[in-house]
């Protein structure tokens, strides 16, 4: 179907295509999932990732909504959510933690990154990993953003699953803390999209109470 009729039948209002179709279902719709091994594999996958030619690459910028830049492209938007919401958050502790998000930067050559790691871009088969998808937001940058589904999803054992497998160093995890506090931020300000669900909500909860 193309976008022009889609947009008419009004079921989806942005231009989309489909690729090819792969077999699986996404994370947030299986419950039987082993995140430990999820969290392995998802972490083999980002690795491997980086390890790929950049020639061809596009540099992180306003096409990756700037996921692989420095997460600092968004303090004013984090500045703001915290007057906006107050006393409803602990302005004090997100301070520290956008601080030490903001003082550290990637040193090594541009890398590539996804840009959107989250639960409905992860497809499993007999539960386990099969693709990951959608890489409208992928470029050269700063692989400190496809780390986020660590707050957003992982826990405990699979969390440290996740950071082992992945082998990024400290810094980087300072500023994929950083990149999770923005987007709990500006999702609860209502500078970003609606969470009817108070997701982003109970994540800035695991980002002020679980250290980097």
């Amino acid at each position: 179907m193309s976008w022009q009729s889609e947009r008419q039948a009004g079921n989806y209002p942005l231009p989309w295509s489909v690729r090819r179709w792969l077999p699986g279902n996404t994370i947030d719709e299986n419950s039987l999932i082993d995140r430990v091994s999820l969290a392995v594999d998802l972490g083999s996958v980002l690795r491997a990732l980086r390890s790929l030619p950049t020639d061809a690459g596009a540099s992180a910028g306003r096409h990756s909504f700037y996921r692989g830049c420095h997460p600092s492209v968004y303090s004013d938007q984090v500045q703001i959510a915290l007057e906006r919401l107050g006393d409803d958050v602990d302005a004090e502790r997100c301070r520290e933690i956008w601080l030490a998000a903001t003082t550290s930067a990637w040193d090594a050559e541009p890398v590539w990154f996804h840009g959107d790691v989250a639960t409905g871009n992860l497809l499993t088969e007999q539960g386990r990993l099969s693709a990951v998808i959608d890489l409208g937001t992928c470029g050269i940058g700063d692989p400190a953003c496809d780390l986020v589904i660590a707050w957003t999803y992982f826990d405990g054992e699979a969390r440290a699953a996740f950071r082992e497998s992945v082998a990024l160093d400290d810094a980087t995890w300072q500023r994929a803390r950083g990149w999770a506090l923005w987007k709990a931020l500006v999702t609860m300000s209502d500078q970003s999209s609606p969470d009817p669900g108070r997701t982003q909500q109970r994540v800035l909860a695991k980002v002020l109470s679980t250290a980097p």
